[in-house]
């Protein structure tokens, strides 16, 4: 089958060149992101490979339906790039990978934890600097701190695993709870109490119309004072603007993310050398208590790998029409 593989960088290219010859497909990459300016590269390739910050609106959809596509092969978990009503009436398939490394996400959020409490990042550079003082590096010990996990999936449940682990009281809220949570000594409890009583609250669940701007400012204020919010999941489950305004009034003490609303427009591409225009991811990058990094939570050995694999298994269970309904979007519908 042939597969025109969007967004592709170096690394897709190599891990794809090393796994794609097991498989019945014939890769041709382009570097460019899916849009309604560069889908005309699809015209004639049955499926489209893509990543999140493609973009599937129902334009894009109804000329790659035109052009011949069949199929849409998501290499990530998330589908809320992907307009399925439009993408179900022209009758495409669409793939995702439910699961890759849960632990690496749930790591990297440990990692932004850790950072921002203990000030790492701003310890490197003033050491570089020469400067070996310690005002303004003070953190706290976590240990028996109280964490909110929201949102009790694969990722979630890793992160109770080791948030519990390393001697944290945790909380959970799941509108679907997990029995293995309680097993690993966390607690379930509703949303306003989590708010409530967390000195930790980490994000792990998809974005739907029901979680879009989940937190925002009516949920920051039922937060402690001097709360850390820590989000590795999708940008749009916070309002960016309320975010700024909690870091400012102080309600927000320490902020960790991993990915950004608008991130589209930024991440996965160098702009060193230009003049970011948005005025609220700017705003966040100079605060000294907010710590950013590009969607890079996935980004392990061992994610990648399950990621192509599972993405090239995908394509070939299309062709051989076996599709696995786990991994299959307009299925859950």
């Amino acid at each position: 089958m042939k597969v025109a593989f969007f967004s592709t960088t170096k690394t897709d290219k190599a891990l794809f060149e090393k796994l794609s010859p097991d498989y019945p497909v014939d890769l041709d990459y382009f570097d460019v992101h899916l849009n309604e300016k560069t889908v005309p590269l699809a015209k004639g390739y049955r499926a489209v490979c893509v990543f999140v910050n493609d973009t599937l609106s129902r334009p894009v959809i109804e000329q790659l339906a035109a052009g011949g596509t069949e199929l849409i092969a998501l290499r990530c978990a998330g589908f809320n790039n992907v307009d399925r009503d439009a993408a179900r009436e022209h009758k495409l398939t669409v793939l995702r990978v439910p699961a890759y490394s849960p632990m690496a996400v749930a790591e990297h959020a440990l990692a932004l934890m850790m950072s921002l409490n203990r000030k790492t990042y701003r310890s490197y550079i003033r050491v570089r600097d020469g400067n070996f003082t310690l005002e303004g590096l003070l953190g706290f010990d976590m240990f028996r701190k109280t964490a909110g996990i929201i949102g009790t999936g694969r990722i979630g449940l890793e992160m109770t695993r080791i948030l519990t682990g390393i001697g944290l009281n945790v909380l959970a809220y799941d509108p679907y709870p997990n029995p293995k949570v309680e097993e690993y000594g966390a607690k379930y409890v509703e949303l306003d109490e989590l708010y409530r009583q967390s000195d930790i609250i980490t994000l792990h669940v998809p974005l739907m119309p029901e979680t879009h701007h989940l937190i925002d400012e009516t949920a920051l204020s039922k937060m402690k004072d001097g709360v850390m919010l820590i989000n590795t999941s999708r940008g749009a489950l916070t309002d960016a603007d309320a975010l700024v305004q909690g870091v400012k009034d102080r309600k927000i003490g320490y902020l960790g993310i991993d990915v950004y609303e608008q991130e589209e427009n930024l991440f996965f591409e160098d702009h060193s050398e230009e003049i970011i225009d948005d005025d609220t991811f700017e705003r966040l990058v100079t605060l000294p208590n907010v710590l950013i990094t590009a969607h890079q939570a996935y980004f392990t050995a061992e994610a990648l790998d399950n990621i192509g694999q599972t993405t090239l298994e995908n394509i070939q269970d299309f062709e051989r029409n076996n599709i696995n309904e786990s991994r299959c979007v307009l299925c859950e519908l």
